[in-house]
């Protein structure tokens, strides 16, 4: 078996295509959730996702081409739309983890569903090109999607965790119990 073979087929590797599948998957589904049903998924499968990237093998890019993206700028905008509908006023969130915080005296706001379709936009472009079965592709892919989960996406996706679970478990300043 060859270097990127042995790698591809690595049984953490196809754990994490599983759970990048999922993640897919049910993004893809999420028009047909209510925001508390999409929030208890996602509160379970981001830390599953974030675990199964960062046990991948070791990889690097042997090819010369980068791989084929599959998520255009219209399928990103629609994601991020209707999630963002569904997160209503719950969307928005203050970020500290970002470099541009040292240079301002105001808080940076993000949004969940920006940073769900952004880790899922490299999940899936991930989760295409694996799916094309090509020894050398696949395995340049995944060195991208490593690539990607420690410089961009790793760092959302605790983030956004921290956002969920505050929309999960808020408390109303006048009340003692967890907002519906």
């Amino acid at each position: 078996m060859d270097k990127e073979t042995s790698v591809i087929f690595d049984k953490n590797v196809i754990e994490f295509v599983t759970v990048a599948a999922e993640y897919s998957a049910f993004l893809e589904r999420a028009a047909e959730k209510r925001r508390d049903e999409l929030v208890d998924t996602l509160l379970k499968l981001l830390p599953l996702l974030y675990l199964k990237a960062s046990m991948l093998p070791p990889c690097e890019v042997i090819g010369d081409d980068a791989p084929e993206a599959y998520v255009t700028e219209d399928l990103y905008e629609q994601l991020r739309h209707t999630l963002a509908e569904l997160m209503g006023d719950a969307d928005d969130y203050l970020d500290v983890f970002v470099e541009d915080m040292i240079y301002s005296d105001q808080p940076i706001k993000k949004s969940i569903s920006e940073d769900l379709a952004d880790i899922y936009q490299d999940i899936k472009d991930f989760i295409f090109v694996f799916q094309q079965g090509l020894g050398e592709v696949m395995n340049d892919a995944l060195a991208l999607c490593q690539e990607n989960f420690a410089q961009l996406w790793g760092q959302k996706l605790v983030n956004t965790l921290r956002a969920l679970h505050d929309v999960k478990y808020r408390y109303h300043d006048d009340a003692d119990t967890p907002e519906p």
